[in-house]
């Protein structure tokens, strides 16, 4: 089978087409035929630590495609189920998942929605209502909202019930996300946008701030938060992973810092978030009320293409690859 590896070359993410042969689940596995698949800043940077590959490794974390086989003592799903999933080495045709990471595709997504679905609402839950406990009527304030977590927390606040206000450098971005329920748009690029989010939010500050941009955008994300706030570190896309952090405020205002991310997750925890996400994210996306947002999507042969286009910065929620 055709696959991708990653391997890091200090800040550059390297991509390197391989063949090898069609792996076979173990007892409790199963083996998906992955038919798209889509592109997570945190599996191409390099110049964070617990995401370099400096030796090489099966690239690609998010898959959709259909069951090949499984293994002994899989139960919960056979041959031919339509499955969307994460897994470690989804750039390629076939790859072995985790049936606690697995999830049915509702039959009126397409594979490229069902692709850009698994990492991003997965860490929207977790740091929305896992750790964020988001509540109808608060507000919550994404910098960064255009990526493809971003936009999942976007419309994920919205089904919460929650008032959102996303950050961008890109006014255009921002008015294209209104149609995904957008309350208010800043647009701003490493500059302090503290006093525009007090001001939206006559000046109480939001409840949950989340980062996915870095240590460019904490700051303001500190200043941005109520009482009792909490922010949610999630992504660095700015390269900068030192930031002030004001302990006056901290303490005074009884905030809650905290971060997201799959590299320290035991499986039993990587199953947990899969649970919830089934249970508080699925229905929407089932019934209609979240609809997956892809920007592009790429022939796989253009996989290195694709990676340069998410660097770049210019789409609105996921970039998707096709293998067929």
């Amino acid at each position: 089978m055709k696959c991708y590896w990653i391997r890091h070359e200090g800040r550059e993410a390297r991509l390197d087409l391989r063949e090898l042969p069609i792996p076979a689940p173990a007892p409790g596995q199963l083996l998906l035929r992955v038919r798209t698949t889509s592109l997570n800043r945190g599996d191409l940077l390099g110049a964070i630590a617990f995401h370099r590959a400096t030796e090489g490794r099966p690239a690609g974390v998010d898959a959709a495609g259909e069951v090949h086989a499984a293994g002994e003592g899989v139960t919960s799903f056979r041959r031919g189920d339509r499955v969307m999933a994460r897994a470690r080495g989804c750039f390629a045709e076939y790859v072995l998942v985790d049936p606690a990471l697995a999830t049915h595709i509702p039959q009126h997504l397409s594979w490229e929605q069902a692709a850009a679905i698994p990492i991003s609402y997965v860490t929207a839950w977790e740091a929305l209502i896992q750790f964020g406990r988001l509540k109808p009527g608060e507000w919550l304030l994404v910098a960064g909202v255009s990526s493809g977590v971003g936009v999942a927390a976007l419309q994920l606040g919205k089904v919460l019930g929650a008032k959102v206000i996303g950050v961008s450098g890109a006014a255009a971005k921002l008015e294209k996300l209104q149609a995904v329920g957008l309350d208010v748009g800043i647009c701003a690029r490493g500059e302090d946008f503290s006093s525009r989010a007090l001001e939206a939010t006559g000046g109480k500050g939001v409840d949950l701030a989340v980062n996915l941009v870095g240590g460019t955008a904490f700051g303001a994300c500190q200043k941005s938060l109520a009482n009792f706030g909490r922010l949610a570190v999630v992504g660095y896309v700015d390269g900068s992973m030192r930031a002030d952090l004001d302990l006056e405020a901290t303490h005074g205002k009884r905030l809650e810092i905290f971060g997201i991310s799959n590299a320290p997750l035991t499986p039993a925890m990587r199953a947990e978030a899969t649970r919830g996400f089934n249970r508080d994210v699925m229905p929407a996306l089932a019934d209609g009320r979240i609809v997956p947002v892809v920007d592009r999507v790429f022939p796989f042969d253009r996989l290195p293409e694709a990676k340069a286009y998410v660097e770049s910065g210019a789409q609105i929620g996921k970039v998707v690859v096709r293998l067929d």
